[in-house]
């Protein structure tokens, strides 16, 4: 029965394109995000080159990747709305845990490698030892000189110390090889786990994150991280094997001068750790500035068309430098406080070399040393000036590394919001197509004060094809969205429920739910790949050539196809700009038919082609559409037209329903206002 409503009044007139801007931005966004079944194109790409690791040894490393990772990261900036938001979508905890726990949890990235952190701390510490011996070699060798009989011992000293230096050289191979590979496997690790973190978040984490600082923290956080626990580390443990040893044979060689050169370990260390914090903090801000850097080129260039339409290259190359002048700033800090503490070091080693030369001196004199004696210990004295100067390194290296790897943790700890069962149900067998909207109402995370339904009932039949229309930003994308679960009921400002064949989607296996809905959006996404590979994305098994084909042709493809030089083989160029618009619609349908759905989607599929391409795509949605249940999201009348029902959704509910016909009779119809006359 056909439902005419009369509140369509001139202040909701008014008031409905601003929320359509809003809607459909974001929704044009988010579907073609999800039904590609990605994120955002930077990280889609790869996932068609790349594959994680499923080894046994690669699960032990994803728990030891959260293992001691007891902050959990609140959730809530999803649901935020100023702009500000946009910056992060994981901002800090304002209560994270002690500096140590946070060291703690970034050294538990050691716990797959523990066997080979073991073959390069022993080989660390052979080199250690060697070169502890050389002082106390040339040492002896300078006694053995100016002793009477020293010619005849001569050989045996150099050439022992000689067999060491062989020794020691061995070790740092072993040690250098090992350290780096265990680097690099840290870094694919995290890699890995990061990036399947973000793949798992819900559709609303993606609408408060931006695409740059998630890739940042996928490629520059995750090597920071590698890097501080390959390199750094075995140089940290370098410093504090020497820093030990050259200590001890201080005091060995001789007590008063030992605590001479103690005398400026205290002022080091304390500076070490005031320099430390300053770099941590500093770290984490250039990240965050870099994100924001590489977000802004990423945007651009992916819509240079854009920019070169609005002449805004000069404008734009403005904005980025900015946000690296910042960045250079920033490292501009870094570095004046890398200078001070780094000279203050230096400067307080050779003023207690000068004393121990001075004092020592006057003990050569008193012949309470010997000359050898005394420059084994200006070396120690050196080897202990490197030591404070490589352990204060190894702190501010740590700090940065414990400020990249917060970022990646807190993506990594980041549980989605998606409802999560032990026991999902089962689809209905067998499925018949039949789509219950049940009193819905729905607000997005980011709007929390924009309701989008408000009680919202739909029932489309087995096999039926229904067409969504209405007003710009109604919500006809959103029952896309929440049919494929993109977004929860069960929060604040949500209630309802949306069956399939009887059951409510909340019980049903997310993957399962979208393994049985094809949908096709206005501006469909293709990868830089060729046409097979996109085509053969939509398909869950490994698709055979036959099946690509067969789609293809469903879709009206194959002619324009295989008239390519290289066919299914043609690289459709970053977004499918290879082909024009209606090649691209009708490549997205057969990667959409290839699964052979039981729900098929076409948001607006038609609304931006030339006539002759809507001819061929319409002409593949019909056939498409046959033994499917079908919604279409359409403002244009011809394909409105092939619909066997229409929904008219105005102020989040279904206000009337009926053929094309039947709305179309009554002129004072929101039907008629907006779709016929274009009141909206």
């Amino acid at each position: 029965m056909l439902r005419v409503a009369q509140r369509w009044s001139a202040a909701e007139a008014v008031t409905a394109p601003s929320r359509a801007t809003r809607a459909s931005l974001r929704l044009s966004i988010s579907l073609s995000r999800e039904y590609s079944g990605l994120s955002r194109r930077p990280l889609a790409s790869s996932l068609l080159t790349e594959r994680l690791v499923r080894s046994q040894h690669g699960q032990r490393a994803r728990k030891s990747l959260l293992e001691g990772s007891h902050v959990f990261f609140s959730t809530s900036a999803v649901d935020k709305t100023k702009d500000e938001d946009k910056e992060s979508a994981v901002e800090p905890d304002a209560k994270k845990g002690s500096r140590m726990s946070e060291i703690r949890r970034l050294f538990n990235l050691y716990e797959p490698e523990k066997k080979p952190l073991m073959i390069s701390m022993g080989a660390l510490g052979i080199s250690t030892a060697v070169t502890m011996a050389v002082p106390f070699g040339i040492g002896k060798i300078m006694d053995v000189v100016t002793a009477a009989d020293g010619a005849a011992q001569l050989p045996t000293v150099a050439g022992a110390l000689a067999g060491l230096f062989v020794v020691g050289s061995i070790a740092n191979v072993i040690r250098i090889d090992v350290t780096n590979m265990i680097g690099e496997r840290i870094t694919v690790r995290l890699r890995q786990a990061t990036y399947e973190s973000i793949m798992k978040q819900e559709l609303g984490f993606f609408d408060s994150s931006r695409t740059g600082e998630l890739v940042n923290r996928l490629s520059a956080d995750t090597t920071l991280v590698g890097k501080v626990l390959s390199d750094n580390f075995a140089q940290g443990f370098r410093s504090v094997g020497q820093a030990i040893g050259s200590v001890t044979m201080l005091f060995v060689t001789c007590p008063k001068l030992g605590m001479i050169m103690l005398s400026i370990v205290p002022p080091i260390a304390i500076g070490a750790v005031s320099y430390g914090r300053f770099v941590k903090k500093l770290t984490t801000q250039v990240q965050t500035r870099l994100s924001e850097a590489t977000e802004i080129a990423e945007e651009k260039l992916a819509n240079i068309r854009v920019v070169r339409w609005f002449a805004k290259e000069e404008h734009e190359t403005k904005v980025h430098d900015v946000k690296v002048n910042e960045v250079l700033e920033l490292a501009r800090k870094r570095s004046i406080a890398s200078a001070t503490f780094f000279g203050g070091v230096d400067f307080a080693v050779k003023m207690s070399m000068l004393a121990v030369l001075g004092y020592g001196g006057q003990m050569v004199a008193d012949g309470v040393l010997t000359s050898g004696e005394l420059t084994s210990f200006l070396m120690y004295t050196l080897y202990v000036g490197f030591s404070s100067a490589g352990l204060s390194s190894f702190y501010s290296e740590l700090m940065k590394g414990v400020g990249a790897s917060s970022r990646i943790f807190e993506l990594l700890a980041r549980e989605p919001q998606i409802r999560s069962l032990q026991n999902w149900s089962a689809l209905p067998q067998p499925f018949t197509g039949r789509i219950q909207f049940e009193d819905v109402r729905f607000q997005y995370p980011t709007r929390p004060d924009s309701e989008i339904f408000a009680g919202l009932n739909l029932d489309v039949k087995p096999n039926e094809t229904i067409a969504l229309v209405g007003p710009s930003g109604c919500g006809k994308s959103s029952v896309i969205g929440l049919l494929a679960r993109f977004y929860e009921l069960d929060r604040e400002g949500c209630s309802g429920r949306i069956l399939l064949d009887g059951t409510d989607i909340a019980n049903l296996n997310p993957t399962e739910l979208r393994n049985i809905i094809g949908a096709v959006s206005q501006e469909p996404p293709l990868f830089a790949c060729s046409i097979r590979d996109n085509i053969a994305y939509g398909c869950q098994h490994d698709a055979t050539m036959e099946e690509i084909v067969e789609a293809a042709k469903a879709a009206n493809a194959h002619d324009f196809i295989m008239s390519f030089p290289d066919q299914y083989d043609t690289v459709v160029g970053e977004r499918g700009q290879a082909l024009s618009g209606g090649q691209k619609q009708r490549v997205a349908i057969a990667r959409a038919l290839i699964k052979k759905p039981k729900i098929l989607i076409l948001d607006e599929a038609t609304s931006a082609l030339d006539p002759e391409s809507e001819h061929l795509v319409q002409s593949a949605i019909d056939r498409a559409k046959i033994n499917r249940t079908a919604i279409l999201v359409a403002h244009r009348l011809s394909t409105i037209k092939s619909a066997d029902r229409i929904a008219v959704i105005f102020d989040g509910q279904v206000v009337e329903q009926g053929t094309f016909e039947q709305l179309a009779a009554h002129e004072d119809s929101v039907f008629s206002q907006v779709v016929l006359h274009g009141q909206h």
